[in-house]
């Protein structure tokens, strides 16, 4: 692991080789500098002179106008030399520079010509985006995994659907009979009152039941007892003494 001095060591260099690159490059474009400097130099307040033409923003674009005077409310009255309409200049920071005196500004003299930073940005979104297709790899890579994402989503979903549809598809196997039905059968064979011991250990011994309860039988007797208590006369068991019953359809 790196020590503090060490990363702040690498920093220092990564910050220099950094620098370096980026000097190459201005005196690469000195002039592409300067002019976009200039571009966007806002003027003050007392540069600017009744009579003389400028590049002004008005309503959000850049554009040739003639000075005409100055407005009572604050500003100047101007005309805009492209449509001939007049405008109120309201504050120096409107203007950019003297119509004639570079020939950066005078590139966004044409009406409705847009700022140069509005234009970067919309020739920059048609980089990233023609005809509905990135056209940036970068774009294109993090569209690909958006598109991969959804793709593995709705396969997922289209997975867990079928198997919801094939389980519902899927007939239900014969359900077991419990101890109750089971009950009600040794009964009508025996044909004879039993107890609730008697007739698990019974169900027990055929193999038609299976349990892990401690008292099997004071289950079955409880679960009687609400049957009878429930049903009345439709109930499929009658007590015929303490803890016996018998079969309903062994005395019909």
């Amino acid at each position: 692991m790196l020590t503090l001095r060490q990363r702040q060591e690498r920093a220092a260099r990564r910050a220099a080789r950094i620098a370096v690159k980026h000097e190459a490059i201005r005196q690469a474009a000195p002039n592409h500098v300067e002019a976009q400097s200039e571009g966007s130099t806002v003027m003050k307040k007392h540069e600017v002179k009744i009579g003389s033409e400028y590049v002004a923003k008005v309503s959000g674009k850049l554009a040739h106008v003639r000075i005409d005077r100055e407005n009572p409310h604050g500003g100047w009255d101007a005309t805009n030399l492209a449509t001939k309409k007049s405008v109120r200049i309201k504050s120096a920071q409107r203007l950019r520079a003297e119509a004639g005196r570079k020939a950066a500004p005078a590139a966004h003299v044409a009406a409705g010509a847009k700022p140069a930073a509005e234009a970067a940005k919309d020739t920059k979104a048609a980089a990233v985006v023609a005809g509905g297709k990135a056209t940036n790899p970068l774009e294109a890579h993090y569209r690909t995994q958006k598109d991969a994402a959804k793709t593995e989503k709705a396969a997922k979903v289209a997975a867990w659907r079928k198997e919801i549809a094939d389980k519902a598809a899927k007939p239900k196997g014969k359900r077991k009979p419990g101890i109750l039905t089971l009950a009600a059968d040794v009964l009508k064979d025996a044909k004879r009152p039993m107890d609730c011991k008697a007739i698990v250990e019974k169900v027990l011994a055929k193999g038609l039941w299976h349990t892990k309860g401690k008292t099997p039988a004071a289950t079955l007797y409880a679960a009687i007892i609400r049957e009878i208590g429930a049903k009345g006369k439709e109930a499929r068991f009658r007590k015929t003494d303490r803890g016996q019953f018998e079969a309903v359809a062994a005395r019909q």
